[in-house]
C-alpha cells in the first residue's frame, strides 16, 4: 500500500461518515450529496483493489497476512453498496446516519489495512 494514498482514503472517509452523520441527526434524508460521498469512498476503494494486485509485483509485498487484507479490502469494498442499498430502501434520517457510519468504519478498515500490509510480520 502507497502511504500518501493510504491516508488520502482515510481523510475521505473520514470527511463523508462526518457529513452523512451530522446531516442523518439533523434530520436530512438521502440525498445526491449524501449518496455521492459513499461513491466516493467506494472509488477510492476500488483504486485501492487496484493498488493492492499491483504492489506485489513491483517489489511492495506485503508484510502481514495477505488473507487477512483481502478479508479487509472485500468487505471495505461491499460496504458502501450495503449502506446505499439501506438507503435507498428507507429512505429515513436514521439510514443516512447509517451510511455515516459505514464511511468511518471504512476508514478504520483502509488503516488496519495499512498495517497488515506494512508493519506485521507473518
Amino acid at each position: 500500500m502507497i502511504l500518501w494514498f493510504t491516508i488520502a482514503q482515510v481523510a475521505v472517509a473520514v470527511a463523508a461518515g462526518l457529513f452523512c452523520v451530522i446531516a442523518g441527526l439533523a434530520g436530512r434524508r438521502p440525498s445526491d450529496w449524501t449518496v455521492g460521498s459513499l461513491a466516493l469512498v467506494e472509488l477510492l476503494l476500488l483504486v485501492q483493489v487496484v493498488i493492492a494486485i499491483v504492489a506485489p509485483l513491483t517489489g511492495n509485498p506485503p508484510s502481514g497476512s495477505l488473507l487477512e487484507f483481502w478479508v479487509y479490502l472485500v468487505s471495505a469494498v461491499l460496504l458502501p453498496f450495503a449502506a446505499v442499498a439501506w438507503a435507498l430502501l428507507e429512505r429515513s434520517r436514521w439510514s443516512t446516519v447509517i451510511m455515516g457510519i459505514a464511511a468511518l468504519s471504512i476508514a478504520v478498515m483502509v488503516w488496519r489495512m495499512y498495517v497488515i500490509w506494512t508493519v506485521q510480520v507473518a
